[in-house]
């Protein structure tokens, strides 16, 4: 089927394959991660990302161009996660502003709905790096201006953007050498380019499981005293099963219906080869079951009392009421302080540590799994405090966190970027009530800058980064800025790890061991660094974290 525009009903399509596609790849995305360690998640992230719309767009059943492109922006930049989650969530905001307000989108809609997605993009990252997701959507933008000054048909306009986007991917080792080091394309572009395709399929009709599970539908709260069980028409809920015992033609189910739809609503009467199945709300269940057994015999029969039912709902509702609103008030009774701590957390050692830091609440995740928009809004909405510092500890958390930070109005969100779990703990130990928010900023940010940080873990493919050979088993060493070492053995790197970020400055080195090592083991490491370094305060913490054997700070 040939189609000129696009609207509503097929656009919801093109987006829920679109995401199934991208589902259905995130492993293969999730191998492209440049460092081979075992937690890279891109194709995680950006999967979780767009599921999260597609929730909200499953949940449509006859949308309009205005509601689905609200609920493609609203539940792609709630659901974000990670910096390509976060990215691809601001090129659905661009992308919708410009769709939303149109019935049918044509070429001309669809040329500059990619060009404002691509800028919007660009805008929500700071230090725009070109060979990412960011290149290849402008890629695909560029393409796409070009080609309205052309004949082309909607089918083709949609093949060569996407031909020249799987071009501009092949292209991106080019632009950055680590990943032509790494002899892999940019994970986040090739998710975009997944979306993409499966948008392409669902435009051209081909067979694509679009189940998605839709997000529960959001229904106005109502109190008890404004329902009544008089509202309720027919009270019993009557369903059976008819075993036939003669021939059930069409004018039979036809009058069996009919009759049935005199006697109540909700009606459900399907037959199939000896059974019929039937399903109605009636003041008179018997009336129902007398009709029924003219056809033959009956089974399964249920019979429930829908306005019992009613009355026990709203006591249950009525008493959640009450219980939500005792909360809000013990909520307001508790009087906001200046200042709150969120922080993200690996492991239970370095939760403990947060805690102990004055942090009011811990984000679990972090390497494993990067918390999502939401979680950080309802980590701050469980905060009462004015001011909320935030500590994402990751690099691929802070655009999250920096999404969240302009969706709230209530409170003033500071989000400090700290990159590392040191990093995080050194800049809130450098927190001073004494000090504005601003001179706080300037020290925390000043301070963590400090830091040095190497973690150490497995490769899980072979790669070369760096000139280091590196193979799939090896236990390497991830700094700041690349890899400090490599070997085949957890100690041997993780001194090589410490020799790196030794110099004249140091005067302290913290060792945080995690889940996968002994405190026996990690008591031997501390003897190792002490003896070499005695100089030097060495100090050895249980961070409980997953994936990463130790993470070591110098500063």
């Amino acid at each position: 089927m040939s189609h000129n525009t696009i609207d509503a009903k097929l656009l919801k399509k093109m987006f829920l394959a679109g995401a199934k596609t991208l589902e259905a790849k995130k492993e293969w995305i999730n191998e492209l991660n440049v460092f081979p360690v075992p937690d890279g998640d891109t194709g995680t992230n950006m999967t979780l990302t767009i599921m999260s719309a597609a929730k909200e767009v499953a949940a449509l059943e006859q949308p309009s161009m205005e509601e689905l492109a609200k609920a493609i922006s609203s539940g792609s930049l709630r659901g974000a996660r990670g910096n390509s989650g976060v990215i691809l969530s601001q090129l659905f905001r661009g992308f919708t502003k410009e769709i939303k307000t149109v019935e049918e989108i044509d070429i001309l809609t669809l040329a500059n709905a990619l060009t404002r997605a691509t800028e919007t993009a660009y805008k929500a990252v700071m230090k725009p790096k070109e060979g990412t997701i960011l290149t290849v959507a402008r890629g695909i933008s560029d393409k796409a201006l070009e080609l309205v000054a052309t004949e082309v048909d909607l089918k083709e306009f949609l093949e060569q953007i996407i031909e020249h986007g799987n071009y501009v991917l092949s292209q991106t080792p080019e632009m950055l050498p680590v990943l032509k080091q790494a002899g892999v394309v940019d994970s986040g572009g090739q998710g975009l380019m997944q979306v993409l395709q499966g948008a392409l399929d669902g435009f051209l009709g081909k067979d694509i499981d679009l189940s998605v599970e839709a997000a529960p539908k959001r229904v106005a709260a109502v109190s008890s005293d404004e329902i009544d069980t008089a509202d309720i028409k027919f009270g019993y809920c009557t369903e059976f099963i008819v075993m036939l015992e003669k021939e059930f033609t069409d004018e039979m189910e036809m009058e069996f219906k009919a009759y049935l739809e005199s006697i109540g609503d909700s009606i459900v009467c399907v037959s199939d080869d000896d059974v019929v199945k039937v399903h109605v709300h009636t003041n008179d269940p018997g009336l129902a079951i007398q009709k029924g057994l003219t056809y033959g015999a009956l089974s399964r029969m249920k019979i429930d009392n829908m306005r019992e039912e009613h009355e026990e709902k709203l006591i249950k509702d009525a008493e959640r009421i009450a219980r939500e609103q005792k909360e809000k008030e013990l909520e307001k009774e508790i009087e906001r302080k200046p200042v709150g701590f969120v922080s993200v957390s690996v492991g239970d050692g370095l939760s403990e540590i947060f805690k102990g830091l004055g942090v009011d609440y811990l984000i679990e995740g972090g390497q494993t799994m990067n918390p999502s928009t939401e979680d950080m809004l309802n980590a701050i909405n469980k905060v009462h405090a004015d001011t909320i510092y935030i500590f994402p500890n990751n690099k691929n958390i802070i655009l999250a966190a920096e999404q969240a930070k302009y969706l709230v109005e209530d409170k003033e969100i500071v989000v400090i970027p700290s990159k590392t779990i040191p990093q995080g703990i050194t800049a809130i130990i450098n927190f001073s009530p004494e000090r504005t928010t601003e001179e706080n900023v300037a020290a925390m940010t000043e301070e963590m800058l400090r830091v040095q940080t190497g973690q150490i873990t497995y490769a899980v493919r072979n790669t070369n980064l760096d000139g280091i050979e590196i193979h799939e088993g090896d236990i390497m060493s991830v700094g700041d800025s690349g890899i400090l070492g490599v070997s085949n053995s957890v100690d041997t790197t993780a001194v090589e790890t410490v020799d790196k970020m030794v110099n004249d400055d140091v005067s302290l080195i913290s060792i945080y061991y995690g889940s996968d090592v002994s405190e026996e083991d990690a008591n031997a490491l501390l003897e190792k660094i002490q003896e070499k370094y005695s100089s030097i305060d060495v100090e050895l913490h249980y961070g409980g974290q997953p994936i990463y054997y130790y993470i070591i700070s110098a500063e």
